[in-house]
């Protein structure tokens, strides 16, 4: 699972998942790693057992201070979670994932290539520039998860014309674009983007 935003319990209940192999996070702003609590739930089905954790290290001493207790108890509770630093290269059970930095403003955030033998999917959330090693990861994939804020600029995040730009560039044969704000209308995407990017929603499921 990657992140834990305010809504995960939402989503886990949505699509009947208990238990997870592990949680990476891209960073540490709070869209993003606010629903943390709920993971004790995860540790309670498992036995008691923390649920594996991974971060950057920026990133992970950022978890550590704002949510200490979660990573080491605190008052007789248990961890929830036992964090681990967040390799360039790992493997979770069959799936092989890579990981690129990418600039976030001030930060960084983790970009992710996840593959099988198979298939190949990427994640890239929270990003304001393409880098050499990101667009690397981010080539010929099978889908590409992909933050699309707005039409419009921003510091921080892509915007629109710039991802459809990459997409043209690297490649991946199905786009899902996430992270939009309010003023993406999701009809109104549907009606204009190119055959093979399409509007993220939530329980979306992407077949390869």
């Amino acid at each position: 699972m990657i992140d834990t935003s305010p809504d995960m319990r939402e989503q886990l209940l949505a699509a009947d998942v208990s238990d997870v192999d592990a949680v990476i996070w891209t960073h540490d702003h709070a869209d993003h790693t606010h629903g943390i609590d709920d993971l004790r739930q995860l540790m309670h089905l498992r036995d008691g057992t923390p649920v594996r954790g991974l971060a950057r290290p920026f990133t992970r001493a950022q978890l550590e201070a704002k949510f200490h207790y979660v990573f080491h108890g605190r008052g007789g509770y248990p961890p929830t979670v036992a964090i681990e630093d967040l390799a360039d290269r790992l493997i979770i059970g069959d799936i092989a994932i890579t990981v690129a930095d990418q600039p976030h403003g001030s930060i960084s955030s983790a970009g992710m290539r996840f593959e099988n033998g198979f298939h190949s999917i990427g994640y890239a959330t929270d990003f304001n520039i393409m880098t050499s090693d990101m667009r690397a990861l981010y080539t010929k994939l099978d889908v590409w998860v992909v933050d699309a804020l707005r039409r419009a600029p921003h510091p921080t995040h892509p915007h629109l014309s710039e991802v459809l730009g990459w997409v043209g560039e690297l490649g991946p044969k199905r786009t899902a674009l996430v992270h939009m704000d309010h003023s993406m209308d999701y009809m109104r995407l549907v009606a204009e983007l190119p055959q093979g990017v399409e509007p993220g929603y939530d329980g979306l499921e992407m077949v390869a």
